[in-house]
């Protein structure tokens, strides 16, 4: 071979044998500046994408609209690939989206919201080591407004996760997102944060705490509107403008509890804080003589439509049921109802279990019959996943005519909200 023709095929030799091979992800010595992305015009992946391309961001609110000229308003799906390169560390992945969405961070599922449901944000902390990391991102749109949002940050065990949204009801994604050391905030005539309003905002903080065994007053401080969470009991509901008041709550606890705070600010001073202490002596655990009615157990009835009532495996036990929104009482709506078992006439704290999915609707309609008449409760679904949420504490007949009623009617739209009919649950006071 002539001296020539060498020096043409040894520097194409060279740039071949530079290419990643094909299928294998190329070395990366930085973090990724854009996701890889393919969008697909079907609700679950299935086949070839309709297109492919990078994203420089994932921080999508469509709204009605689509991603892709290629890519219809509802039934479509895509994934998203990146690498990051982290510090060792805890961090805290927060995902946002209507409807469905999946984060693997290193192929393991750490969020799966694989269903239908308006914006809401989930989060999971991850410990990480030095290095890569391969983070995955999946999502489905049905039908609706389409939003698909991911971010993370290095975070503490020990601080507060703070959503701050631009309204006074914690509606649609929080305006902004952080850690907070404390819940201990006098921001009188300003704002939490330069990107927030001085009035007419609201935050929801989120920590898991760790407590000996013991019996634990929490005391909680608001101007405005309050209400707390303590191992899925609403501890305290002051849910109103007021100007600055304590209000508190006792609970036996033990272990990893989970403590929720939901406050808003309508005008003039702002206040929000929280602490709690142990009380004195060991009382017993709360009676473990509660009694359950699941959505599959005989004291269950349900009545209506056949057609419009559907299943699913989720909620308490693993089972739930659930149907759509009807704006007023339409002919053969949909109801159910909850019949304990009650052998005395005594005082029950009632508590209705709110699934993590089908449950989208902002005004469920809960009527408890007791010894004293009938007490209706309005609950968020939406704002309530995978909590046990309490509809107040009644005096009970211990007859057949004890019972919690909710029906499809909830006077929003129609057909535009699930609502979801799992467990309901008495508790000896």
């Amino acid at each position: 071979m002539s001296r020539k023709l060498i020096s043409l095929v040894v520097p194409v030799l060279c740039l071949l044998l530079a290419q990643p091979v094909s299928g294998q992800h190329p070395d990366v010595g930085h973090s990724e500046p854009y996701w890889r992305v393919a969008y697909w015009n079907n609700m679950t992946m299935h086949g070839s994408p309709a297109i492919e391309g990078t994203d420089v961001r994932l921080d999508w609110d469509w709204g009605a609209g689509s991603p892709r000229p290629e890519i219809g308003v509802d039934h479509f799906s895509a994934r998203w690939i990146r690498y990051l390169d982290l510090s060792a560390g805890s961090y805290r992945f927060s995902a946002t989206s209507d409807d469905g969405i999946r984060v693997y961070v290193d192929n393991s599922l750490i969020i799966d919201e694989w269903n239908d449901h308006a914006a809401r944000t989930f989060t999971a902390d991850v410990i990480l080591a030095a290095g890569h990391h391969l983070v995955t991102v999946e999502f489905y749109e049905n039908m609706g407004d389409a939003v698909a949002k991911l971010s993370w940050w290095p975070v503490s065990p020990h601080n507060w996760r703070g959503e701050y949204y631009s309204n006074r009801w914690l509606g649609g994604v929080p305006q902004l997102v952080r850690d907070d050391t404390s819940i201990d905030f006098n921001w009188g005539y300003g704002a939490p944060a330069p990107v927030m309003p001085v009035d007419g905002f609201s935050v929801r903080w989120t920590r898991t705490i760790h407590l000996d065994p013991g019996l634990y007053r929490f005391f909680s401080t608001a101007d405005d509107g309050v209400r707390l969470w303590v191992n899925n009991h609403l501890l305290v509901d002051a849910w109103r403008d007021q100007s600055a008041t304590v209000h508190s709550g006792t609970i036996y606890l033990s272990g990893d509890v989970p403590v929720v705070m939901e406050y808003y600010e309508n005008g003039g001073v702002a206040v929000a804080k929280l602490t709690w202490s142990r009380t004195g002596g060991e009382p017993d655990p709360p009676p473990a003589d509660a009694i359950i009615v699941d959505d599959r157990d005989p004291g269950f009835h349900r009545g209506g439509s056949v057609s419009g009532w559907r299943f699913a495996d989720s909620g308490y036990r693993g089972t739930m049921t659930w149907t759509r929104s009807n704006y007023g009482h339409n002919y053969n709506y949909n109801w159910a109802r909850w019949y304990p078992t009650l052998s005395v006439r005594r005082y029950y704290e009632v508590l209705v279990h709110i699934p993590v999915s089908y449950g989208t609707t902002s005004n469920a309609r809960y009527w408890i019959s007791h010894y004293d008449g009938y007490t209706l409760r309005r609950i968020d679904q939406s704002a309530n996943a995978g909590r046990w949420v309490s509809l107040g504490t009644y005096r009970f007949r211990g007859t057949r005519r004890d019972y919690v009623s909710l029906a499809d009617i909830t006077y929003e739209p129609y057909l535009s909200r699930t609502i979801a009919f799992d467990a309901m649950k008495w508790e000896p006071r």
